[in-house]
């Protein structure tokens, strides 16, 4: 398998190549060169051991940059905690992804990268330099998956006052290889600030970067395996519409991915929060200009996703084909909170903000859609969000234990301003 830019000015890579850069020299996020089908039947999916399922995903992609034994490892482990599809309704279901090492979704990714990345730079004396944006969970994830490393370090941006306690403390108590900088800023200036190191001589003369967001094939492709999890789980006879929280839309980008592969799919919605560049696409046609606004959903708080371009490709830039498969929703703050509440009072399920965002907006497509049912994405946990869950349903989120020790820690961050010329004294001045 080879990966090609989607600038298309950069020259045909492999798995560890892309892995390695994370963006290719013009500016372009890379793409597989063919989306390979899946070796089983639907049938035969359903069954298929989950060590098993996760190896024949992720084979074609890493082709014969990891040995088969290294890659089922890798893919093993990357999936080594529980997926549960928990049903809330007659119509409606909720994929779990916070059952992980730091409670949310990207724990799968950030796993499956580090390990990738460990076994690359396995006889590589050089350091490797991976620079990661976040706004919210995938600082958390990406510190737990590259926590000890040999030969890799990790610079965290997160922008300051935008992230919950919790996620705070997860990307800014691991020490050791792991750096925090809290930029005075928003997620996008985070964002941004990584995108142009890449295309910096200064730095990428001086260091081995890659980055560890979505934008990355080792972060991003991995995320096709809880889909299919979850169809495993699925057990109605028509294929689910499947609603995801989306900020970068690394996420549902990876579902439409599996769908395309062959994943029973009937439809896919992109929720939003007030950052609804994508729905007002969805509807319009035109892509708006946005500064990124500030949401309970913090995580979502994205006003240029990265990854939507992918999604284009996959549908060849076809308007048409893309809308068949793919709606928009922008959920306000005030239905959020009013979601969580009216979830809690009706089923005794506690929703986190981002999860609340993807039950209403599947709720609203059921209801226009008569006879379908569906699931959304819950991508973290409700502890990383106390406030706004305790207001809601009364009752402050139990603590999981994997938490308790990580709230007697101190954070450690270094504060920075939303400039690129800060960010390159800083590297630099090291």
């Amino acid at each position: 398998m080879k990966f090609y830019s989607l600038n298309r000015q950069a020259p045909l890579v492999d798995f560890e190549t892309a892995t390695v850069l994370g963006q290719a020299p013009d500016k372009g996020l890379y793409f597989p060169e063919y989306i390979p089908q899946f070796a089983y039947t639907v049938q035969q999916l359903k069954v298929l051991p989950a060590d098993e399922l996760a190896w024949q995903v992720m084979q074609p992609y890493a082709g014969d940059c990891i040995p088969e034994v290294e890659l089922r490892r890798i893919a093993a482990e990357s999936i080594s905690f529980p997926f549960p599809l928990v049903k809330l309704t007659n119509r409606i279901s909720t994929l779990e992804l916070f059952h992980g090492p730091t409670l949310a979704f990207k724990d799968v990714g950030a796993r499956f990268m580090s390990r990738c990345l460990g076994y690359f730079n396995r006889h590589n004396s050089r350091l490797v330099t991976v620079l990661v944006a976040t706004s919210g969970d995938t600082g958390g994830a990406v510190a737990n998956g590259f926590e000890g490393v040999e030969g890799v370090e990790v610079i965290i941006l997160y922008p300051s006052g935008k992230v919950s306690p919790v996620q705070e403390l997860q990307l800014t108590t691991c020490g050791h290889n792991i750096t925090a900088l809290e930029v005075n800023g928003v997620f996008d200036d985070c964002q941004a600030m990584v995108k142009q190191a890449f295309m910096d001589a200064d730095l990428t003369g001086r260091y081995q970067l890659t980055s560890a967001n979505s934008i990355n094939v080792a972060r991003w492709l991995p995320q096709q395996l809880y889909y299919l999890l979850a169809w495993q789980q699925w057990q109605y006879d028509m294929p689910p519409v499947i609603c995801v929280p989306s900020g970068n839309f690394g996420n549902i980008c990876a579902g439409m991915l599996a769908a395309k592969s062959g994943m029973p799919a009937h439809h896919f919605i992109a929720a939003c929060n007030a950052n609804d560049v994508i729905p007002h696409y969805l509807l319009t046609g035109l892509m708006k200009q946005q500064v990124a606004i500030a949401t309970i959903s913090n995580a979502m708080d994205v006003a240029l996703p990265s990854n939507f371009v992918r999604i284009l490709e996959m549908y060849d830039n076809n308007k048409v084909a893309l809308r068949a498969n793919l709606s928009g929703a922008s959920i306000t703050d005030d239905a959020t909170r009013q979601t969580i509440k009216r979830v809690y009072t009706e089923t005794g399920y506690t929703l986190d903000p981002h999860g609340a965002v993807g039950y209403l907006a599947l709720h609203q497509y059921l209801q226009a859609i008569p006879g379908t049912k569906g699931y959304f994405l819950e991508t973290a946990h409700p502890v990383k969000f106390p406030e706004v869950v305790e207001q809601m349903t009364g009752k402050a989120p139990g603590v999981p234990e994997i938490v308790k020790p990580l709230l007697l820690k101190e954070k450690r961050s270094i504060r920075l301003a939303a400039s690129y010329d800060a960010f390159k004294q800083w590297i630099l001045a090291r």
